[in-house]
């Protein structure tokens, strides 16, 4: 463990117009998982914030995990998107403008981990790369749950650090579980696509080093057969905004959501998976990536609890 955060409560003022269409919240038997890149406050903030905050109201995540998001002493970017309903953890490592990942979850954070993950790079990755585990006890059947912001190199050339990056998260997180039967969902922007070796090590396909794992990929289960691009030239902020060197883009699925398998499947069941803010309002897009959200229930669909 490498430093821990403080929970600093504030508010915000929220305004919700249903932009998402998602099955309901089931209450304790079901968790919904949100992850999205909140580009900062770059590319006329202000307009971007008024369809993050609406959307994120409508759509009442239970777990957040948030990617370049500022906290600074003046400015905290997670609770102005999402006001004082939720217990929220930065992490240390920042960018100079106090961009950084951010966790958020409506019940209250046990413990918080930190991993710095530009240390086990060979290359400097240039931002602020990170994960950060945070321990939940939601309320029965679920219990405890281990939910992961990850966010490793972006260079299209680091996939091998990415390796390391991911080798260190998932160890990290396989010592936290050891033998107790625990849910893990592990979300973020991955910077990689699904037949990268990051993605084929989450989700079962292929080892790294010495370690090997199973991930069910959220997106992947509910639409094997869609692309589900979250990095995308269609966004013009890819393109053309305040950090838009990707005029060349063809769209990539690059954010995930991602829920740990014992030896016959995940501990909770993926009901449904959705992209998040993958359309403009009034021609806005609300940042230069596409998020995801998913709802995992400790039921199965026969109606029995999950093995």
């Amino acid at each position: 463990m490498i430093g821990s955060t403080i929970l600093i409560p504030t508010s915000a003022v929220t305004e919700g117009v249903n932009k998402t269409e998602l099955t309901q919240h089931s209450g304790c038997n079901e968790v919904r998982v949100a992850t999205l890149n909140v580009f900062g406050a770059l590319d006329d903030w202000p307009a971007r914030r008024e369809v993050m905050v609406p959307g994120f109201e409508a759509l009442r995540p239970d777990l957040v995990a948030l990617q370049e998001v500022v906290a600074t002493p003046d400015y905290n970017q997670a609770y102005d998107l999402l006001g004082d309903d939720y217990h929220i953890v930065h992490h240390s490592e920042r960018e100079s403008d106090g961009r950084g990942i951010s966790i958020a979850s409506r019940w209250p954070i046990t413990d918080v981990h930190e991993l710095a993950l530009k240390d086990v790079a060979s290359r400097p990755a240039g931002f602020a790369c990170s994960s950060m585990i945070v321990e939940v006890q939601t309320p029965a059947p679920i219990g405890r749950l281990l939910f992961a912001n990850h966010l490793p190199d972006w260079q299209l050339t680091h996939e091998y650090e990415r390796e390391q990056q991911t080798i260190t998260a998932a160890r990290f997180i396989e010592n936290l579980v050891g033998d107790e039967r625990v849910h893990v969902a592990v979300a973020g922007d991955l910077n990689a696509t699904p037949d990268a070796a990051t993605i084929r090590f989450w989700t079962g396909k292929q080892s790294l080093g010495d370690l090997s794992v199973c991930y069910r990929d959220a997106w992947a289960s509910t639409y094997p057969d869609e692309p589900g691009h979250t990095f995308t030239p269609d966004n013009y902020l890819t393109t053309t905004g305040d950090g838009g060197d990707w005029a060349l883009e063809l769209g990539r699925r690059i954010d995930y959501i991602l829920v740990r398998c014992t030896d016959h499947g995940p501990t909770l069941d993926i009901t449904d998976c959705q992209r998040l803010f993958d359309q403009t309002v009034d021609g806005v897009w609300a940042s230069d990536h596409f998020g995801v959200t998913a709802d995992l229930s400790a039921t199965t669909p026969s109606g029995r609890s999950v093995p």
